[in-house]
């Protein structure tokens, strides 16, 4: 079994950074690719970036020079860095995992964290 716990998240103005937290409890955290994903209500789920096990990252047209997602696997924690942030970035922020990077990917990990909310507004 494992479980996700995201935090970090919060209200902003645009510009502003954020980084978000999602602790993993379960066991072999490194073998695991992680991923962040946002949802707007109304709209489907996207994929914001993505980490493997062996460090392969993708990300997210929309974000890429803005955003950073990194590992501390003795933390067992992956992280979202927010740069200047935009209200077009205003979601629910919910992390996976899988020990596929490819589900990742697709949307389809096993293990999703409840997420966290993340506002940008003037």
């Amino acid at each position: 079994q494992v479980q996700l716990v995201e935090s970090g998240g919060g209200l902003v103005q645009p510009g502003d950074s954020l980084r978000l937290s999602c602790v993993f409890s379960g066991t072999f955290f490194g073998t695991y690719a992680m991923g962040w994903y946002r949802q707007v209500p109304g709209k489907q789920r996207e994929l914001v970036a993505a980490i493997g096990s062996t460090g392969t990252i993708e990300y997210e047209d929309s974000v890429k020079d803005r955003f950073t997602i990194f590992r501390d696997n003795a933390k067992k924690t992956a992280y979202l860095q927010m740069n200047s942030l935009k209200p077009e970035d205003t979601a629910v922020y919910r992390c996976n995992a899988d020990l596929a990077l490819f589900r990742v990917v697709a949307g389809n990990a096993d293990w999703w964290g409840q997420g966290t909310q993340v506002t940008v507004s003037s």
